[in-house]
């Protein structure tokens, strides 16, 4: 084992992530590709309503002139929707159960009422990462995150067995994607007598409160560092992390920060 594996297993450790969550090397397209990706990626979190066929005129309107069958492709490798299906995602088998969404008039009045999940893109010079996190829907406080170079569900299993590690939510909230309809993740919440929600499909802002940390994470921090490599990635996001639970106030929270009103408005 070289020093370069020791070290990035020690940055782990000392994040508090689970090792296997870390795929380290980012993945890849051509040079092109991830330019157009890293183009799509700053509209969409902009825009998140926006679909493929607007999303490649957009594009065209700036001097890219691609097909939508090549933002398409590449959408779904950044596993983004708009008001599109995520067709890749999304799977209509017996082990990919939808579940109704259990949000609409809910009053949420207490931490680890609801929680909720997603997943994002992070665009990097020579490649790509996925960041999937886990947020206390009162608070707004990050419970658990995890980052991965492709999009199956173990590192979103990994971040959900820590999650829980610090408590339970009455019911959890996803989108339909394959990762969170699985049975190995649906189990795992079942196995917990946790309810299960699922946005519409298409509903980009049913799930609006992470949809605004990935927001505030990507102008905040990951659009101006820039990050080279996975080792830069995971120190970073997990210091805006930490800033934006303990150090960042909300206007929506009083100017509180996540992690004040998190653990006030926990029960017992």
């Amino acid at each position: 084992m070289g020093h370069h594996e020791i070290s990035i297993v020690r940055q782990c450790d000392l994040l508090g992530m689970a090792r296997g969550s870390y795929y380290y090397k980012p993945a890849g397209e051509s040079e092109y590709n991830l330019m157009l990706m890293k183009l799509i990626d700053e509209e969409y979190t902009k825009h998140p309503f926006l679909g493929v066929p607007r999303i490649t005129e957009w594009l065209c309107q700036h001097g890219h002139h691609v097909n939508h069958k090549r933002i398409e492709r590449l959408m779904n490798k950044m596993g983004i929707e708009g008001i599109c299906p995520k067709r890749n995602m999304s799977k209509s088998t017996e082990e990919h159960v939808k579940y109704p969404y259990l949000l609409r008039g809910l009053k949420i009045e207490h931490s680890d009422h609801v929680w909720c999940s997603d997943i994002t893109y992070i665009p990097m010079p020579k490649g790509f990462l996925y960041l999937v996190a886990i947020m206390d829907w009162y608070s707004r406080y990050v419970l658990s995150w995890s980052i991965s170079n492709t999009l199956d569900t173990t590192f979103c299993l990994e971040s959900l067995d820590k999650a829980i590690a610090q408590g339970k939510p009455e019911i959890f909230n996803t989108d339909q994607g394959s990762q969170f309809t699985s049975k190995e993740f649906t189990s795992r919440l079942k196995a917990e007598e946790i309810k299960i929600s699922m946005d519409g499909r298409g509903r980009v802002f049913d799930n609006i409160f992470i949809e605004r940390l990935w927001r505030s994470l990507k102008y905040e921090d990951v659009y101006i560092k820039d990050y080279e490599t996975g080792e830069e990635t995971i120190k970073g996001i997990g210091d805006y992390l930490n800033y934006y639970n303990d150090e960042r106030p909300h206007q929506s929270l009083n100017y509180q920060t996540p992690a004040s009103v998190y653990f006030s408005g926990k029960l017992g």
